[in-house]
């Protein structure tokens, strides 16, 4: 993904309004950020944890989603759960349903999309080996990194796709 500023950010929005984005929390640590490693630039809110932020290149443009995360039940160490984009394990909390209010009358009348997604939305970071999980090594799979990270923009853009609709 190629590095973005606030504004960019702030200007992708499709299902919230403009009072929310301008309320939203955007990281300030943009420049720090590992861009070339990112399928898709995802955040939770320090000052709201059940809410997200994701940021997608989509038909040639930016595009952001306000995302709001299930209450997550406790779990002990030994439950896992598989991230639905990209497919990673994670032990106790560390995938969590994650809804997006879809765009359009259908939004505004409550209506709402879901995922189980990484709690902290660095799938691209697990596929590429940044980042570990609680859980150790991941699945034992045959694909190539290629593979899954076109697997990662799949899923993801079924889900973008699904919002919009």
């Amino acid at each position: 993904m190629r590095p973005l500023t606030e504004t960019e950010i702030r200007a992708s929005f499709v299902n919230c309004s403009k009072g929310e984005v301008k309320r939203m929390h955007v990281p300030h640590d943009l420049e720090e950020c590992p861009w070339d490693d990112l399928d898709f630039f995802g955040w939770r809110d320090p000052g709201a944890p059940d809410r997200a932020c994701l940021v997608t290149e989509y038909d040639g443009r930016l595009l952001g989603l306000a995302l709001r995360s299930a209450s997550a039940a406790a779990r002990g160490f030994t439950s896992r759960s598989l991230c639905s984009v990209c497919v990673t394990a994670h032990t106790g909390g560390g995938v969590v349903l994650m809804s997006a209010r879809r765009t359009g009358e259908a939004g505004r009348q409550g209506n709402t999309v879901g995922k189980y997604l990484c709690g902290d939305l660095a799938c691209s970071l697990y596929v590429r080996g940044k980042r570990q999980t609680a859980a150790g090594r991941g699945l034992d799979e045959t694909l190539s990194l290629d593979a899954k990270i076109s697997r990662i923009r799949t899923n993801l853009t079924a889900f973008v796709e699904r919002v919009i609709a």
